[in-house]
């Protein structure tokens, strides 16, 4: 396929097993920087008996749905890279300035450990020294079109209570049992106020807002037996407009109030915060705005309320936005019946059709020639 389009192709192995596919189309000025289309393949499994067709034959209904697990997340946007590529280099279009990278990675579901985690820190892929990177979004049921220049800090943590044991017909003191629920108060009354303060407050959206949630509970081995020690795991998303050393310390200091032998382990704890600015002060914004704006496309910049491949980038020092032209369609992202309707995916390629010229006609920026 690349080569039928007219692209370059090379794949990096950093896992035995698991390539990292990239496309090229070479600008006017390839010394310059580069600009990112990422993407990745991978798609969370399917409850097969929950969907009305077959999940991977991209069935299309009487509206024009296009049932398929991926069509949202991102293989729509995947593909429409790939059309608007081809569509403007067979109208002639040769990029006015900057190279443009298309990347296939394998394992964003799932992390992105040993995909993106490792390619934004290899020499390589500093040495293209990207400008911006566009990579996935969300649906959006409105009609407005989602831009997400930022993305919550991940943390998953386990908090281990230790406490006495005994027989369950007694009223034992010190208990494993005791410490974690206050433990869980602790968590989940934070949810209850961050909740009230997302409900409360129109202009703020998921990604202003921290979530908690309570996502396993361990513990005991009979029925009749206290037992000496209990864990709850918790995944927090927390805004990068948040003071991280004093959430920590908040966070720390629930675990210690619950008493002694109360001990905490992070699984994941992001602390880079960088943010993309999302104004006409950023060139990358202006080229990238611009075209939406001429097609009429009501963009809303915000804060992405989970984590994508884009983190790493903007953790490797580069700006990235996370973008799927997909407005007035429900987020069904993971979800049973996932779809994208016909027109709106047509209509995607058309969009970064004007997208992609406009970043590429960005002129050379400060100390570049």
């Amino acid at each position: 396929m690349a080569e039928e389009i007219g692209l370059e192709s090379r794949v990096l192995e950093f896992v035995q097993g698991k390539p990292i596919l990239i496309l090229t189309w070479t600008g006017t000025q390839p010394h310059l920087r580069s600009i990112i289309l990422n993407s990745h393949t991978d798609v969370v499994p399917v409850f097969e008996e929950f969907w009305t067709y077959p999940p991977f034959s991209a069935h299309k209904d009487k509206d024009g749905n296009i049932y398929a697990r991926g069509t949202q997340d991102m293989k729509s946007v995947t593909i429409q890279y790939l059309e608007a590529v081809r569509e403007l280099k067979a109208e002639g279009l040769r990029l006015t300035h900057w190279t443009v990278e298309l990347y296939y990675l394998f394992d964003e579901e799932i992390g992105g450990h040993t995909g993106m985690e490792i390619l934004a820190e290899h020499p390589e892929f500093r040495a293209l020294n990207p400008g911006i990177t566009l990579d996935e979004g969300l649906a959006s049921p409105s009609d407005e079109f989602n831009v997400f220049y930022a993305e919550k800090c991940v943390w998953w943590i386990t908090v281990h209570c230790r406490g006495d044991p005994g027989h369950g017909s007694r009223f034992i003191e010190n208990t494993a049992a005791s410490k974690l629920n206050s433990v869980i108060n602790s968590f989940l009354e934070f949810r209850e106020k961050e909740k009230k303060r997302l409900q409360s407050n129109p202009r703020l959206t998921l990604g202003d807002v921290t979530t908690v949630n309570m996502t396993k509970v361990n513990g005991g081995v009979s029925c009749n037996v206290i037992p000496t020690e209990m864990s709850a795991t918790f995944d927090l998303r927390i805004p990068p407009t948040v003071n991280l050393k004093e959430f920590e310390a908040q966070l720390e200091g629930w675990c210690r109030a619950a008493g002694d032998q109360v001990t905490w382990e992070y699984h994941q704890k992001c602390m880079n915060q960088r943010m993309t600015t999302p104004d006409n002060s950023n060139p990358w914004w202006k080229a990238f705005s611009d075209p939406c704006k001429e097609l009429g496309l009501k963009l809303k910049p915000e804060i992405f309320p989970a984590a994508t491949d884009s983190r790493y980038i903007r953790t490797a020092g580069f700006d990235a936005l996370g973008f799927s032209p997909m407005n007035n369609t429900p987020i069904l992202l993971h979800d049973h019946n996932e779809y994208l309707n016909e027109s709106v995916f047509l209509r995607g390629i058309e969009i970064y059709k004007r997208i992609l010229p406009s970043l590429a006609s960005v002129p050379p920026l400060d100390g570049e020639h």
